[in-house]
């Protein structure tokens, strides 16, 4: 299992998609995982994870989140927290992405 963090802000926008696709992207930009050509060789199944903290959940179109990801099943999960910062139009999310491996049998 690998686990990557980042973090992504909308500055002037106010939106909570915005700042989750630059959370997920700084997450990625941390890791190269080339063991995943290997896994697949072997008909194993990369299962990518991502739990995103927004300020609005709710408001995430998690379908743009996932094109972020260029590999395996990807889930996203939007949960309550990220960051409003006060006076401002600006949204500070958070995410966690947890990458494993499934083979079958």
């Amino acid at each position: 299992m690998v686990l990557e963090f980042g973090m992504g802000v909308d500055v002037h926008g106010n939106e909570g998609t915005k700042a989750a696709c630059r959370a997920v992207s700084d997450a990625i930009r941390h890791s190269s995982l080339p063991l995943f050509t290997e896994v697949r060789a072997k008909g194993g199944r990369m299962l990518v994870d991502v739990t995103v903290g927004v300020p609005d959940p709710g408001t995430v179109d998690v379908e743009r989140v996932k094109k972020e990801l260029p590999h395996g099943e990807v889930t996203v999960r939007p949960v309550a927290g990220g960051l409003r910062v006060p006076n401002a139009d600006t949204i500070i999310a958070c995410a966690a992405i947890t990458v494993s491996v499934e083979y079958a049998g």
